[in-house]
């Protein structure tokens, strides 16, 4: 007979242990490495509403917030979580974290692969709007919610990328504005404020917290633009009593894996757990309607103006992670440090930021250009992540514009070297087939490529992509030195010589 040892019997009484699942009441069962919330999440209240409770809200803005509950006189600052998708993952997601009380587990990796494994409490209560839009309503309206942040990703604020309009036939904006239960973010926002304003109390702050510049400007705009077709009354009043402040938000939060899933349910328990890098930034305006809570003694930077930090991060970072990700992909990788491995991936990054955009960049104060560029090659070298090319590559056609459209046109202005960006393009089109250079096949998410756009790739046109609707008001197709760069590119990818056009590309670099 083989006999456990003391090792085996607690690995077996530890996952015995994790049958259970993460609740309030299983907390004190917790080994002592895992950090627990470290405040009594009986006397918090929402003063938070957030909608769009994804892997990135739960990593960042509420761990943020989780640690602000630590502090004195902040227990008014819960988050209530909002979701308002209907698949069934979402409904999955909204069971987990109700059985769990709103508990979930959030684990670190740094780039030596060490983890720290927290249970973020923030989270107090977490509302399911396609089950119960008057919860919502109910919910939004209390005036307890002195903030509503969003998380509904860079493509969800429903304006068309080629004529900049909000887009008022969206079925579900339509839907909203005919009167019926909201099911968007702005109907909820919209009825919230006017039940707030005819009942004399104070607006909420509409915080973005979505990864594109101008966060704020861009709600503001949205929600304006979808309460003016509905009250224009009620419209001047969001105007001039809702504060929408923009902010640059930061850190990499991957999709778990199946194996980190399995690794955090059996520590903690936790049916819905999050994994992200160890490095966290939020920069902010520090304009609110209504207070806040002490964000700057937990590490966020309040200022008055972020436009510098979010040039940096998205026509640095973001933009990089763009470029890594598609001739990544095409070469066959699938893991972004798998990528950063490949000596012609990672001498690509390097032209590109060292070269094509920290001259034209305006940094913020105090900030190194090139310890940035450093910082960034380490973040996105971190194997512990195993963060997947295929999640940066999702949702291109929104991301592409937003990171890249201004460092573009500084290039041709200048008369700059276009290279990099012409590589981009022409590997975005390739990688839109869903095969690699070596016959493998992957799945393409592009949400914001409608028929026409699908139908222009399938034309055989080799500039197809500069004309879909995200990219023609860029006017690509008609910048000759562009369009040259591009043809040459796009010989090389749809031959399946990616390697080529990268070397090509880091070549006419010197």
């Amino acid at each position: 007979m083989t006999h456990a040892t003391n090792q085996d019997t607690t690995a077996s009484g530890a996952a015995q242990d994790a049958a259970q699942p993460l609740s309030s009441i299983t907390l004190d069962l917790l080994d002592a490495h895992i950090t627990a919330p470290g405040y009594d999440r009986a006397a918090l209240t929402a003063g938070i509403a957030h909608i769009g409770v994804g892997n990135f809200h739960r990593a960042h803005q509420a761990r943020y917030i989780d640690c602000c509950l630590r502090l004195p006189g902040t227990a008014q600052w819960g988050i209530c979580g909002i979701g308002l998708g209907n698949s069934a993952s979402a409904r999955a997601k909204a069971d987990a974290l109700r059985i769990q009380d709103g508990l979930y587990s959030l684990t670190e990796i740094g780039p030596d692969g060490r983890e720290d494994v927290r249970i973020i409490g923030a989270l107090v209560d977490y509302l399911h709007a396609p089950s119960d839009p008057d919860a919502v309503l109910t919910k939004l309206a209390d005036p307890a919610i002195r903030i509503v942040s969003l998380t509904i990703t860079e493509g969800g604020y429903n304006f068309d990328e080629a004529s900049g309009e909000f887009r008022f036939d969206e079925p579900d904006i339509a839907h909203d504005l005919a009167g019926e239960r909201p099911r968007t973010a702005f109907g909820f926002i919209v009825e919230a404020l006017r039940r707030r304003r005819d009942a004399g109390i104070k607006a909420f702050t509409v915080m973005s917290c979505d990864n594109l510049r101008q966060n704020g400007d861009t709600a503001r705009r949205a929600v304006l633009t979808f309460a003016a077709a509905r009250d224009p009354e009620l419209a001047n009043w969001i105007e001039r009593h809702v504060a929408f402040p923009n902010s640059m938000v930061d850190r990499i939060a991957p999709q778990v894996t199946p194996y980190m899933h399995a690794r955090a349910h059996a520590l903690t328990g936790d049916a819905a757990p999050v994994v992200a890098e160890t490095f966290t930034q939020w920069v902010i305006e520090d304009h609110f309607s209504d207070g806040r809570p002490p964000l700057e003694n937990v590490g966020v930077e309040l200022c008055d103006d972020v436009w510098e930090w979010e040039a940096m991060k998205g026509r640095m970072l973001n933009a990089s992670h763009m470029l890594l990700a598609y001739p990544a992909l095409l070469l066959g990788h699938r893991l972004v440090h798998d990528g950063m491995a490949d000596p012609d991936i990672a001498a690509l990054l390097r032209v590109f930021m060292e070269q094509d955009v920290n001259p034209i960049l305006p940094w913020p104060p105090g900030v190194n250009g090139l310890d940035y560029i450093d910082s960034t090659i380490e973040r996105f070298s971190n194997a512990a992540l195993a963060d997947q090319l295929l999640r940066v590559a999702h949702d291109g056609a929104s991301k592409i514009p937003v990171f890249h459209s201004k460092t573009i046109s500084k290039l041709e202005r200048d008369g700059r070297d276009i290279s990099r960006e012409a590589l981009l393009l022409a590997c975005f089109q390739q990688y839109l087939r869903g095969v690699d250079d070596l016959g493998n096949t992957f799945a393409v998410d592009e949400k914001k490529l409608g028929p026409g756009d699908w139908n222009l790739l399938a034309s055989g046109d080799p500039l197809a992509v500069l004309l879909m609707s995200p990219f023609v008001s860029l006017g690509l197709d008609q910048c000759g030195p562009f369009v040259e760069k591009f043809m040459q590119f796009h010989e090389s990818v749809s031959s399946h010589e990616t390697r080529k056009a990268l070397r090509d590309a880091i070549r006419t670099a010197g």
